[in-house]
């Protein structure tokens, strides 16, 4: 699922799992139901405001990277930390998201990703896929002894920049939940450039709150 073929999935609500990919309208999450809200960034919209750019100030002294996915010792203990700090469900590791078994040697997407270095230190991580003229980001992760630096949104800026660089249209970064928080902060690098699929129409529409909670009413009345 590369080129083309990935840009035309994820502009119809499918994105990665695994080795392959897949769409959904509704997770059941703490015993309700939850409609889902497929999000994407028109990359040519975007605009830093106030807190996006003191962000990337504030994070300028570290070293930033972007090269093909390979699952090192270094990448995968990284990740081993992270999971280890966080109180939410997560992947058992790098791997079992990406491949869930599958031969690592094998990857039906072209991923690459984003390394952010103290020095030589790894700090953080950004696994994302490329298209023809997309992104999509499916992994971030950082070192727990630097959460104060925001890492995990200012890695969303840096896949903005980067796909911005390679002149992209789009950033896809997951999706948003009705009646549950935890997925809100993917709004957060670029609102006013992000739209939200209306899957009953098949079209997607200018982000806003107002608008998702019109879209989780119509689901809902499916």
């Amino acid at each position: 699922m590369v080129g083309r073929h990935l840009d035309i999935a994820l502009d119809r609500g499918y994105f990665r799992m695994h080795q392959y990919v897949f769409t959904c309208q509704y997770l059941m999450l703490d015993d309700t139901v939850c409609p889902v809200h497929w999000l994407r960034v028109d990359l040519r919209r975007v605009q830093f405001g106030k807190s996006q750019r003191q962000l990337i100030n504030r994070n300028k002294a570290f070293s930033v990277s972007v090269t093909p996915l390979t699952l090192t010792g270094e990448l995968t203990g990284l990740y081993a930390r992270y999971r280890a700090s966080i109180d939410f469900d997560a992947p058992e590791s790098v791997e079992a998201s990406l491949f869930d078994g599958a031969p690592t040697s094998s990857s039906t997407f072209d991923t690459y990703v984003m390394n952010v270095r103290d020095g030589d230190r790894l700090i953080a991580a950004g696994i994302f896929d490329k298209g023809m003229r997309t992104i999509a980001g499916i992994m971030n992760f950082y070192d727990p002894d630097y959460k104060r630096y925001s890492l995990g949104k200012y890695l969303m800026l840096l896949k903005i920049n980067f796909a911005q660089q390679q002149q992209y249209d789009y950033y896809y970064p997951g999706y948003v939940v009705s009646y549950y928080p935890k997925f809100d902060y993917k709004i957060a690098a670029a609102e006013s450039a992000t739209e939200v699929l209306d899957t009953i129409s098949d079209r997607w529409l200018p982000f806003s709150w107002e608008t998702v909670e019109e879209l989780a009413a119509e689901l809902m009345r499916e």
